[in-house]
């Protein structure tokens, strides 16, 4: 048994902090937030429901529907639809729970997961007890030219496939890229933000099963429409989906093979992974396709995290989602390396019949593993200055052996949605050490990567640049100031502070503008202005670099 906790500093580097603690939450690049098209998304606000609904009709059709609901948040609520004069379709659980909140989203008022209707025009809800403040979403279908063919039941082979391939575990699957089912304009609200994989949590999207192959982008595009926009979160909850034709998608965006932070398993998101199974399992199996996919997925993502399939993982309940879990907030508690949904929060998922299937599953993760690699990544610093390098540290080792000798070594920058770029090469030593000088231009999420197989990634760090700024007066009457700024920004803010025994006063700010990184500003103080003043240069936070800040410098001015 191993811990990984879960307390981690919600800092964003490129939001003007460094990110300070090994497991912080990072973000390389807040990502553009999509404006969903009104005919895909609406809203009918049912009020109170107790027993049987009324007949429910949004006004067009739709594909997905969800429920929100205010009270209690333990209720069991049903769903189904028609086309209106039709027959109506299967009851489904509507207020499955458990997977947010998201990284910087509040959690609003208890929200189902979504079920896959489509299409139809109207829905009835049934409650267990009664509800208040109940609201139906629906996501309309989106138009067939946003989304790729999905003609193939057997592979992804016909379908865009993520990147990079990496050969850990038993070996890479073929994953389908994000583009298949999202297109390019469905981008993350915000995001993505990395944390670490210490464990795998096993899920079922709890829609309908029997659906085709060629339904699967509309699916996932509908359950992203409806995590995004319903429920206020960053992106589709889940890191990875599995169809019943053994098909594995890319869903959260940020990179297959980082340690991306999902909405998936409320209480634990920073430091786990998420798989959900398209379908429901409370009294249905997953097809073998299914669960062979699951099996290679599984197998590839820990190993390449340098976790191991069997045994269990010490994590903290992170307080913000506890009341997701049975635990209490903080609370160190037990897991299995694989697990089900429900081994962590109050919830039936993955289903039982797929939750029976567990046992086995860890077991034939296991065996078709092979080496695991285990790769470490620390700095001295988590803030560096232009051209001064941060020398960069770190091991490789087998998961269940001694260091790796003679192994290469990449440092990769992520930028954008989980794109790795290489900044320099190291290999490890007799011990299996290896250090790397890096000498950023920029604020940084940074990783090591070991890319032969087979091949392990490190958890990610934050490094955020410090910009240099140098301050002088060059003529104290008017007061002249001047100055530079490494690396060069468009302004700078000059800050006079009066002095009046150990008491000061801000008596004049100003933004002046910077060419080639230096800049100047003659200041009018006024007719009665003589005294002792202090005088600072700074400069905003950006996806470049940290707030900066100079030295202080004096200036006297005389009377007369």
């Amino acid at each position: 048994m191993t811990s990984a906790r879960s307390g981690l500093t919600r800092r964003d580097v490129l939001g003007g902090l460094a990110a300070a603690g090994a497991g912080a939450l990072l973000a390389p690049a807040a990502a553009t937030a999509a404006v969903m098209p009104a005919r895909r998304l609406s809203r009918l606000a049912v009020g109170a429901v107790d027993g049987l609904s009324p007949v429910l009709a949004p006004g067009r059709a739709f594909v997905l529907a969800g429920v929100q609901w205010s009270s209690p948040s333990v209720a069991r609520i049903e769903l189904r639809s028609r086309f209106r004069g039709g027959e109506w379709g299967p009851w489904g659980l509507a207020s499955v729970r458990g997977h947010e909140p998201d990284h910087g989203t509040d959690a609003r008022m208890p929200s189902g997961e979504p079920l896959w209707l489509g299409p139809a025009d109207e829905v009835q809800l049934r409650s267990s007890q009664p509800v208040a403040d109940v609201v139906v979403a629906f996501v309309a279908a989106a138009p067939q030219s946003r989304l790729a063919p999905a003609s193939s039941a057997r592979a992804a082979a016909s379908l865009p496939l993520a990147q990079p391939v990496l050969a850990a575990g038993g070996g890479q699957p073929p994953i389908v890229a994000r583009s298949a089912w999202a297109g390019h304009d469905a981008p993350p609200a915000a995001g993505p933000f990395y944390g670490s994989v210490a464990l795998a949590f096993v899920h079922h999207t709890d829609n309908p099963n029997g659906y085709a192959a060629a339904d699967v982008p509309a699916m996932l595009l509908a359950i992203y429409d409806y995590h995004r926009y319903a429920n206020g979160w960053n992106d589709i909850g889940y890191n990875f989906v599995i169809d019943a034709f053994g098909r594995i998608w890319e869903a959260r965006a940020g990179g297959i093979d980082e340690p991306v932070i999902g909405a998936q398993a409320g209480g634990y998101n920073a430091v786990s992974t998420g798989v959900a199974i398209l379908g429901t399992f409370m009294s249905a199996v997953p097809t073998a396709a299914a669960m062979s996919a699951l099996q290679r997925l599984l197998a590839w993502k820990l190993a390449l995290h340098g976790v191991p399939a069997l045994g269990t993982v010490t994590v903290e309940v992170d307080p913000s989602a506890a009341f997701y879990t049975p635990f209490a907030p903080g609370q160190v508690v037990e897991l299995p390396r694989i697990a089900g949904h429900r081994d962590g929060d109050l919830t039936d998922c993955p289903g039982d019949d797929l939750y029976a299937q567990l046992p086995a599953l860890r077991t034939q993760v296991a065996a078709a593993t092979g080496t695991t690699l285990q790769l470490t990544l620390q700095s001295p610093t988590r803030t560096a200055s232009p051209a001064a390098p941060v020398m960069l540290t770190g091991t490789l080792s087998e998961l269940a052996g001694g260091p790796v000798a003679a192994a290469p070594i990449e440092i990769q920058t992520i930028t954008g949605l989980g794109r790795s770029t290489t900044i320099t090469r190291t290999a490890t030593d007799a011990g299996g050490h290896w250090t790397a000088p890096v000498t950023l231009t920029r604020s940084s999420v940074i990783r090591a990567l070991h890319s032969a197989a087979p091949a392990a990634v490190s958890t990610v760090i934050a490094i955020g640049l410090m910009p240099q700024i140098a301050l002088s007066v060059v003529s104290a009457s008017p007061p002249l100031i001047a100055g530079t700024i490494t690396p060069s920004k468009p302004n700078v803010t000059i800050d006079i502070y009066r002095l009046a025994g150990s008491v000061r006063r801000l008596v004049l700010s100003r933004r002046v503008p910077v060419s080639a990184g230096r800049f100047a500003s003659r200041l009018t103080l006024g007719p009665r202005a003589h005294g002792r003043y202090m005088i600072v240069a700074r400069s905003a936070a950006d996806e470049v670099t940290l707030a900066g800040r100079s030295a202080p410098v004096s200036l006297k001015i005389r009377s007369g």
